[in-house]
Formats: structure tokens, sequence, C-alpha cells
């Protein structure tokens, strides 16, 4: 469903603050992969997570996404393929508009939008059938303008709009950093559940180790712009910390992973 065949990014080039982000890295996810990537500061994983967005255009490699060749397509055109939650949970959603008026966006996402009803009554059924399965009261709140819910609230509302139309490609960038871990843990539960429902190829960036143990299928680690551990089946669910850090430490030659990973 994603190919990342060998992408090299470069920032400010020529000058004192050049900065080789990535470094030929070569990533593929099957269809229904959910994928979790951490790696250091500075490791690439933001980087590379932009590079299939198109937030920026790649120096060099392609991006292919259910076998159509992305790689020259500018961000707008990519959203087709793709669903994005950001870590900011300011982003995402339209803080001036109701819930409804959200979902409804997001539902219409693609498709030609002329003059009518902005909200049927089926369609506010459905959203409060969806919004009541993250049990956190919004079912009733249809209303309310989303710039007044909290970022727990917010990032999962979020979450339901970038998977409503079901994307080839879903896209989490470190998509619970800035919550409370019981709200954290809440927007994780969430993600596992839709992800699995709908069976979505996913990419999951998060500083938390624990946390990419314990979810998805396979967990990939950067250092330095490119992959060096790429892990699934048996061998991740009998993962630790402790052995992640130790093979880390093996395949990269460095013992810098106690100081550059966030273990929150």
């Amino acid at each position: 469903m994603l190919k990342i065949q060998a992408i090299r990014k470069t920032f400010n080039p020529g000058t004192v603050n050049e900065k080789v982000a990535l470094k030929n890295l070569s990533l593929t996810l099957e269809d229904g992969d959910f994928v979790t990537v951490i790696g250091g500061n500075g490791a690439g994983k933001s980087t590379m997570l932009n590079a299939v967005a198109g937030t920026f255009y790649v120096d060099e490699g392609s991006v292919i996404i259910d076998d159509i060749d992305v790689t020259s397509l500018p961000e707008y055109r990519r959203a087709a393929y793709i669903g994005r939650v950001f870590q900011d949970p300011m982003m995402g959603t339209a803080a001036s508009m109701g819930i409804a008026e959200n979902l409804a966006l997001a539902l219409r996402r693609g498709q030609f939008r002329g003059l009518g009803w902005g909200i049927t009554k089926d369609e506010r059924a459905q959203y409060r059938d969806l919004l009541e399965t993250l049990d956190l009261g919004l079912e009733d709140r249809l209303t309310s303008k989303v710039g007044l819910l909290s970022g727990g609230q917010r990032q999962a509302l979020t979450l339901l709009m970038a998977t409503l139309k079901q994307p080839k490609l879903l896209l989490l960038d470190e998509h619970t950093a800035a919550l409370d871990p019981k709200t954290a843990a809440k927007v994780l539960e969430t993600t596992e559940r839709i992800v699995s429902r709908d069976k979505l190829t996913t990419l999951m960036i998060t500083h938390n180790m624990k946390d990419a143990i314990a979810h998805g299928n396979r967990l990939v680690m950067l250092y330095e712009g490119k992959v060096v551990i790429d892990i699934s089946g048996e061998e991740k669910k009998k993962l630790t910390v402790e052995t992640l850090l130790n093979l880390f430490s093996k395949v990269s030659g460095s013992d810098e992973a106690n100081d550059q990973m966030l273990l929150s």
C-alpha cells in the first residue's frame, strides 16, 4: 500500500545550516499494516511522514501509494489518498465551526460541493452514532464549536474525520504527545479500534517506546535518517523496552538511546 524507495532529503543545502534528514530511506507497508515508528530527536521520523504527505518534495527517490506514484504530486493532491492526524490538537479541525459541521466537511472530502442543505437529518444521526463510540459525551454536542473542546476531544474528533472516508493510508504524527497520559491512552484505544475495524494501513510516529511496542503489527526505528530496525510478528510481541534499547545500541553502534529517546 505504501512504498518509500530510497528517498533523500537535505535541508538548507550548501549552507552552514545544511542538514541531511533522510539518507536513502526505504520502507514498504503492505495493505493493512499498522507500523509504529520510533527514534531519537532528529532521527528523521517527522521528515519521513512529511515526505509521504507531500509537505515538501524529496531530493531523490520515490513515494508510491497503492501503486500510484505520488512523488511529484503536491500535498493537496495526495490528500485524496491520505488521512492525517497532527501532533497539535489545534490542527485538523475548523475551530469556529460546530462538531457536526466539521464531520460534514470530512464526509464530503473529494466531492463536488454545491448549494443545498449543509447537513441532513440522516447525517446527524450518523454523526451521533460515530461520536458515541468515543465515549466522550460529544454525541449530545453536535452544534458546539470545536474550539471549545479539550485537546483530547479535538484529537479524537480529528481521528474520526481523518478515517471517515477510509483513506488508503493513515498518518499519525505523534498524535497523543500533547495530551495528558489518561487522555492519550483513550485516544490510542480509539485509534487501535478504528484501525483494526477498518483494516487501515497506518504509519504512527511516537516517542513512547511502550506505546510503540503495544500497538501495531510492526515496529520500525529510525537513526540518522534511515531504518535501522524493522520488527514484526512474534518477535515484536516479545519485545520489551530494555531489549529494544539493547537492539538499537547493537545495530547503530551507539549508546545514545537512553539520552535521545523519551521513555514516557
